[in-house]
């Protein structure tokens, strides 16, 4: 319908409303025998009377509004323009002259209008509802877990999206107090036991899980009671609107590790990101391209992008020239090896911020090829270290690994070096350097979940090196939040430490993937242990020996303090690479044996088994 003709009728609508609420209120206030003076007294001020409220009801928008969403905004939206436009009224009757009516007339009228006008549009909505909830039954019955803000959003939209094919019967919800409570029309049926009950007694075909900010923990109870159903379970993920459907997805395994979302301190961060130019090398992997996303949310100035791999290079500066548009990009195909290229691209960029993601992460390819590992790792790091010292820039953070502590693998020394790298500069430098230390990322690329999906998906077996074989994990995104926070925090100096929850057992991961893809771990899908590869431990640690954890301002956030600094270690790692120590995996483990005693010792063991 034209907008202006839906304003008119529904305006010469109201007026009949109007009309009737003044009549009907003279009417009752002389209990059906109205005088002639006061008819009178009517038909002279109801043009006035009819004018004003029109007058404050468009004033206050009540026609610029979707009334078959009416909700009790829109009637108290209603309340102000009638109760202002009554007001006005009298202080023109009192003001100029024009005739009179009763006073208890005008706070009749003020009621009537309020039930009239405010009752049109509820019945609209009412009307609204009642075709869409025929029109909807439909779609596949719906029990939604969960009846607070995220359960009443996705309700709603199930009941006025007919497109979503899913049609709501009632809620799951744990709290005593909502028991036998409706929303929206529709009931809370039971707690978490009652599901199985009720899925078959209600012949519910679709699950759908409304609580974003629950634990990982809670879903997995919700995954093993659902199983037991032959509902389909399903994810609501939370955000202000649901789209098609694609804000409800399958149950990921990083919802089974879901912990308290992070709280980081917005305006610190964007103290020393906003409007500046920050430099990412890596920023074509897993991490690197989602601390580039973050990034882009505070505006830099400019963001350069140092990648080797042309694809991934390729992909990222697409995504964020798409998704970013008003931000420049600096896209560079650069290797962190190479010396030259470096430090054109520092020359030109000048980068006030670099966060340091390049490096070799795989343990087992890089016992395979340790000169590898040091070249880009130790080479690496030392390269984007003393470029960021020249060109004075004001932050530098790396990303390490706990496999950096007291490590078993040349990956795992590499890493560790770089990490005594950073802090020996940081002692002469007017760059803050830091590290940032933390374990396992969900889904990154070679980790073990996509691994797992991959087995999973051509039947097994899935392969774990051993049983009691444990690991800390983070999701990408929020192992990316502390470390843009920790760069925040940075003073110089600093091993920062990320808080991973607990360590979880790898053959616990597997059979929750497993039993996500709706099987069972043995029966349907073998899980087969293979034996420890060379370099790998059973668990990880997040400190040395030599170190102390100790608090910062941030909850999530640790701080490694050394008992002792390391001092030297550029002109022992510069002498030993000018000898060109790459030759073979002696000469690599002699280099890193010279610097950390601690990874000797894990050498020793293992040739004597």
């Amino acid at each position: 319908m034209n907008y202006w003709l839906r304003i008119i009728m529904l305006m010469l609508f109201d007026s009949i409303l109007i009309n009737l609420s003044v009549y009907i209120s003279l009417w009752l206030r002389f209990e059906g025998e109205i005088q002639a003076q006061y008819l009178t007294a009517f038909v002279s001020l109801i043009p006035w009377i009819t004018i004003i409220t029109l007058a404050g009801l468009y004033f206050f928008q009540l026609y610029h509004r979707m009334w078959q969403y009416a909700s009790t905004g829109e009637l108290y939206g209603i309340i102000k323009a009638i109760t202002t436009a009554i007001l006005v009224i009298i202080g023109l009757i009192y003001t100029i002259p024009l005739p009179h009516l009763p006073r208890s007339v005008y706070i009749l009228s003020w009621l009537l209008m309020i039930a009239f006008i405010g009752g049109s549009r509820l019945a609209w909505r009412i009307i609204r509802d009642k075709i869409i909830k025929e029109a909807g039954e439909q779609g596949k019955k719906t029990l939604i877990i969960g009846a607070g803000d995220a359960g009443a959003m996705f309700a709603r939209e199930l009941v006025n999206n007919k497109e979503l094919g899913l049609m709501p019967v009632g809620f799951i919800d744990d709290s005593r107090y909502k028991q036998k409570l409706t929303l929206y029309g529709i009931p809370v049926l039971g707690k978490r036991q009652d599901i199985p009950r009720i899925v078959d007694e209600y012949g519910v075909k679709e699950i759908i899980i409304a609580m974003p900010s629950v634990s990982g923990n809670t879903i997995k109870e919700f995954v093993n009671i659902c199983r037991e159903t032959p509902a389909t379970l399903r994810i609501f993920q939370g955000t202000s609107e649901i789209l098609n459907g694609h804000q409800i997805r399958q149950i990921e395994l990083e919802d089974l590790l879901r912990r308290e979302p992070v709280k980081l301190n917005l305006g610190e961060i964007a103290g020393y990101l906003t409007n500046q130019v920050i430099l990412v090398s890596g920023a074509g992997g897993s991490i690197g391209s989602e601390l580039c996303r973050q990034i882009c949310a505070f505006r830099p100035k400019t963001l350069v992008l140092v990648e080797y791999s042309e694809n991934n290079l390729f992909d990222i500066e697409n995504e964020l020239r798409e998704t970013f548009p008003d931000i420049h990009i600096d896209a560079e195909l650069c290797d962190v090896k190479d010396w030259l290229k470096l430090q054109e691209v520092f020359q030109r960029s000048r980068p006030a911020v670099v966060f340091h993601a390049a490096a070799y992460k795989h343990v087992p390819m890089m016992e395979k090829h340790p000169q590898e590992a040091v070249k880009n790792n130790i080479l690496g790091t030392r390269n984007m270290a003393q470029m960021a010292d020249k060109y004075s820039t004001k932050t530098f953070i790396q990303i390490s690994t706990d496999k950096a502590v007291n490590p078993s693998s040349v990956m795992g020394a590499s890493k560790r070096i770089a990490e005594m790298l950073i802090q020996d500069i940081n002692q002469r430098s007017t760059t803050y350097f830091a590290a940032v230390r933390f374990g396992n990322v969900l889904g990154s690329r070679g980790s073990v979940v996509p691994i797992f999906k991959k087995q999973i998906e051509k039947g097994g077996p899935v392969t774990i090196t051993h049983p009691d074989m444990t690991r800390y994990f983070m999701t990408i995104p929020e192992s990316v939040q502390l470390v843009i926070q920790a760069g925040a925090m940075a003073a110089g100096g600093e091993i920062f430490v990320l808080d991973m929850g607990e360590p979880v057992k790898i053959v616990d991961l597997a059979r929750d993937l497993i039993t996500l893809y709706g099987y069972e771990a043995g029966s349907d899908i073998p899980v087969k242990f293979t034996g420890i590869r060379p370099g790998e431990k059973l668990y990880e640690e997040l400190f040395t020996a030599r170190e102390q954890m100790a608090a910062t301002r941030h909850e999530r956030i640790f701080q490694s303090e050394q008992e002792e600094p390391y001092n030297n270690i550029y002109e022992l790692i510069d002498k030993l690479f000018a000898q060109n120590v790459f030759l073979n995996r002696n000469d690599v483990v002699e280099l890193i044996s010279q610097v950390l005693p601690e990874y000797n010792q894990h050498e020793k063991r293992r040739e004597i088994k």
